[in-house]
């Protein structure tokens, strides 16, 4: 997958069920992971969320992708 572009609306894969939640975007990408900001509040999250845990925002029109 190509990495995501910084300002990309973006789903975390969270550890407590494995589900997904929106409200994310893409601030810088390197080998450790993502570098994402809550939209909710503008903070940008402690930690590097690792790639596999990190994917493009779904929408109505994209949910199968």
């Amino acid at each position: 997958m190509a990495a995501l572009l910084p300002g990309t609306p973006v789903e975390v894969r969270t550890r407590f069920d494995d589900s997904w939640s929106p409200g994310f975007e893409v601030v810088d990408q390197d080998d450790d992971g993502y570098c994402l900001r809550r939209l909710s509040d503008r903070s940008l999250l402690p930690v590097r969320i690792p790639t596999a845990d990190v994917r493009k925002e779904r929408t109505r029109e994209t949910w199968w992708v």
